[in-house]
Order: C-alpha cells, then structure tokens, then sequence
C-alpha cells in the first residue's frame, strides 16, 4: 500500500513538473538593429542576426562587452551575409557551442571564411527558401521565407585576385513558430512584395519588420508590408543604427496606428514576454 501510494505521489510530482514546464512564457529580447534573442518556454535560446556590438545596444555602450554575459545559446538565425547580420555570430558560437541555421551557402562560407565552426552546422539545420526544419528537441520550428535584397559577406581574403565580397547564398527572413508559444516572423532586410500576404496565411502572432529605409523598406512600404502579414503585433527593427537609415519608429507607429494595426516599439535591450500565443507585456 505503502509503496504505490510513493508511486502515485511521484507520478503527481512529475505531471505537476512538466505543467509548470510547458506553462512557462516565451522571451523576446531586441538588441538593437536586426539582432534578437528568443527564449522558448523549456528554456532553449534562438539568435536571429546577432549583431550585439551594434550601438543601439544598451550592453555595448561605453566600453562594455555585450558577449560577456552570453552563456548559452542553442541557435543562431542568419537571415543573410551581410556584416550587421552576421555580426557577432562566430564568436557567439565558439563560446556556446551554438549551431548555425542559414542558407547552404552562406552556412559555408562562413565556416571556410570566417571560421565558424563546421561541426556546428549540416543538413539539420542549413536551408533554403521554401524549406522547413525541427530544431530544439521539437519545441520550435523554422520556415524560411522569401526576402528581396541582396546577401554578400566581407571576403577576409579579399586582394587582387579575390572579390571583396564572397557570395552569401538568398537572403530570406525566417518564421519561427514556437510549441505552445507565439509564431514569430523576422522579414530580414526585405523589400515589399505582393506575396507577403501568403506568409501572413501562417497566422503571424509578432512581425519583426525592417523600416530603416536605404537598404530595405522605407516606413510607407513597411507599414504595407506589416498589413499584409497580418500579425497581431509588429514590432519595428533595422532602424536608427546608421545616419542613412529612418532614425526613429514614430512614423511607422502612426501610420500603424491609422491602419489600426497594433504596434509595439521596443527600446533596445527590453523585452516582450508571450503566454502561450499571447502578449502579457
């Protein structure tokens, strides 16, 4: 009798545990520019364009190492090869062990190129558009979406008879869709284009979307954009980092505002937090 009422009490102990497992909120974390920081709610982190050293970033401000405090990352998201996407990625990974989700051939040039370690990406985790994957033990999956742009790295080879520039495969932006947490879309550096609308039939629960102008959308064309995903929060990104990019979201949030779309304009280094699919602050 003894002995299965331990065996019930344990059984109890451990459903009771895996609830308060699955409960647990989902983290959004900006760092400024393109670069942010998602933790699921069994605790697995994500990185999508890790350029911490950016000076939007709050931990890399007045002579402070914004890698110091990185511990544990499980992924790394590239949405393409330019330098403020790619970023800090190698470094993050040598010191976390992180692996590496991009294109094919971004994914290898960066390994050959910029020395990210080649035991720490494969056909698990490099892509292309169209494709999907299951990463972090099932708990989150990656669709890579189009993006119109370009996608090129900084050649360290770089002399008379090797380009400035090595190629970096498609640029693309990534949906990320979270078990029991929000469905998240980064649209990279993309321009508009009409089939946004299909990545908005993935039921986008937050929308990272580019509105720095220059290199990607200008804020008229980012708030189009934002309509056309349909998400239930968008959250402006690539802005305010360079003097040729749109300084500041306070356009992009009014012109939301009159398509009565809901915007939340982050302020680097602070953080969204999602219960299941919704915002809770």
């Amino acid at each position: 009798m003894k002995k299965s009422f331990i065996r019930i009490a344990a059984a109890l102990l451990l459903l009771t545990l895996g609830g308060a497992a699955w409960s647990a909120d989902t983290t959004l974390t900006w760092h400024g520019h393109a670069a942010f920081e998602i933790v699921t709610p069994k605790g697995k982190v994500l990185m999508i364009d890790p350029w911490l050293k950016n000076p939007m970033n709050p931990n890399a401000k007045n002579g402070k190492d914004p890698l110091a405090a990185i511990t544990k990352v499980d992924y790394i998201l590239i949405t393409h090869g330019h330098f403020d996407h790619v970023g800090d990625s190698v470094e993050i990974a040598k010191k976390t062990g992180a692996r590496l989700v991009t294109n094919y051939e971004l994914g290898s040039n960066m390994a050959k190129l910029l020395g990210y370690p080649k035991e720490q990406m494969g056909f698990d985790t490099l892509m292309n558009i169209g494709g999907e994957i299951t990463i972090a033990d099932g708990e989150v999956t990656v669709d890579m979406v189009p993006a119109i742009h370009s996608s090129g790295m900084g050649n360290p080879l770089a002399g008379e008879k090797e380009p400035e520039v090595a190629y970096g495969g498609n640029p693309a932006g990534f949906v990320i869709k979270i078990k029991n947490g929000p469905t998240i879309y980064h649209s990279g550096d993309t321009a508009y284009f009409n089939d946004m609308a299909l990545i908005g039939e993935q039921k986008i629960d937050v929308a990272l979307i580019n509105i720095g102008g220059h290199f990607g959308m200008e804020p008229a064309m980012a708030a189009r954009a934002a309509k056309a995903v349909h998400a239930k929060v968008v959250v402006p990104q690539h802005y305010g980092t360079f003097p040729v990019l749109t300084p500041d979201a306070k356009g992009f949030a009014e012109k939301l505002r009159k398509l009565v779309i809901r915007a939340r304009v982050m302020q680097p280094g602070t953080s969204l937090t999602f219960k299941g699919k919704k915002l809770v602050n």
